[in-house]
């Protein structure tokens, strides 16, 4: 056993006021933005934006059960969990940087457009290193686990795919009218939703 090996792990409680405290950094600096450093508005709302969003994100942790808060503890106390969890910070911190990064130079201007495409395409870079991230973590994990992992992405990944299948169709009817871009961009935070909760309900069948 290493010698950090008795470290506390990273639990839904601190992973809740460590998103509390970003997200009322994220706050603090859209406020500086307004009144100390005289930003243009879009950047402003971009940063209350993030805030906004990891602020949810930790009142979303308030709403879990407590059995899934313990569950959550466990594995995340594991080597795999620990390696999983310590790979993600930076990655999120990546995502928040790069898509203010993006959003703030697309809406600037620029002329070329091979560079707009890079630039707009640069928070996907840190999707990427999630992935990968969590490959890795499904590769580690026992087998019980890694089948309860499997099932959650394949149920999330037929749910999502119906959805956007019926609202394709719905869309060609002109009985709704959604932004394209928009649909496009949600195909990612709606499979982390319906994987969340197909990985919940999965866990309490199982365990």
């Amino acid at each position: 056993m290493s010698a950090g090996s008795d470290a506390p792990g990273m639990t839904l409680r601190r992973w809740m006021w460590s998103f509390v405290a970003i997200g009322l950094a994220s706050l603090a600096l859209a406020a500086a933005g307004r009144w100390l450093l005289a930003w243009p508005d879009d950047a402003v709302g971009l940063w209350t934006g993030i805030g906004a969003g990891y602020l949810l994100g930790a009142l979303l942790f308030l709403l879990v059960p407590r059995w899934w808060r313990t569950h959550c503890d466990e594995m995340y106390a594991q080597p795999a969990g620990r390696r999983y969890l310590r790979a993600l910070w930076p990655i999120m911190l990546g995502y928040s940087l790069s898509l203010f990064l993006s959003i703030f130079l697309i809406r600037r201007g620029i002329e070329s457009v091979p560079l707009r495409a890079l630039v707009a395409v640069l928070p996907v870079l840190a999707i990427v290193l999630l992935m990968r991230a969590a490959l890795r973590y499904l590769r580690e994990i026992d087998e019980l686990q890694r089948r309860i992992e499997t099932e959650a992405i394949g149920i999330a990944s037929l749910l999502v795919s119906v959805l956007y299948f019926a609202g394709g169709l719905l869309q060609k009817a002109k009985v709704i009218d959604i932004d394209s871009a928009a649909a496009m961009i949600w195909v990612f935070p709606l499979l982390c939703m319906t994987y969340g909760i197909a990985k919940m309900i999965l866990t309490r069948r199982y365990l």
